[in-house]
């Protein structure tokens, strides 16, 4: 099953999207307006060679479990954008919008 749904963060309206694997925890992302952070299932160094602004957190579940987490890997656009290691991915977002 594959979910969307908009997320309010800070007066702002991100778009999760959710997508449910079979014995397996879900896939993740919350796409801000330019980038998103994503969960471990997803390839930092695609992100990088694909040149967006792309940060990673793992260990997660669901939204709120993103935007609890710690970065744990970052684009190099992501970080030109202000994205730091071990920031959680709440303010990470924020730097997306």
């Amino acid at each position: 099953m594959i979910r969307v749904a908009p997320l309010k963060v800070d007066n702002r309206i991100v778009t999760g999207l959710k997508v449910e694997l079979p014995d397996s925890p879900p896939l993740l992302m919350i796409i801000g307006e330019t980038g998103f952070i994503m969960c471990g299932f997803l390839n930092i160094d695609a992100a990088e060679q694909a040149n967006v602004a792309a940060a990673m957190v793992c260990g997660v579940k669901n939204f709120d479990d993103m935007l609890k987490a710690e970065i744990k890997a970052a684009t190099s656009r992501a970080q030109s954008k202000g994205i730091t290691y071990g920031i959680r991915g709440k303010e990470a977002i924020k730097l997306l919008l």
